[in-house]
């Protein structure tokens, strides 16, 4: 499965919805040195409950994110 996720660094807490056809995903880590990348994969790994690959959007608020069965 392929989702649009959009990206919200350094909030409060973490969160995730979904609005239309993107999911927005709030994170406390900062966009600096992949760590919000980091932290994005290990929370997307745990609410669907399966392996998340980030297909493109590396250095990007949006991206492009492949959620495998």
């Amino acid at each position: 499965m392929i989702i649009r996720v959009k990206v919200k660094p350094n909030s409060c807490e973490q969160d995730i919805q979904k609005v239309g056809e993107e999911y927005i995903v709030r994170l406390k880590s900062a966009p600096e040195n992949g760590k919000a990348n980091i932290e994005l994969i290990k929370f997307l790994k745990k609410y669907f409950g399966a392996d998340v690959k980030i297909k493109s959007g590396l250095s990007s608020r949006k991206k492009i994110i492949e959620v495998s069965n």
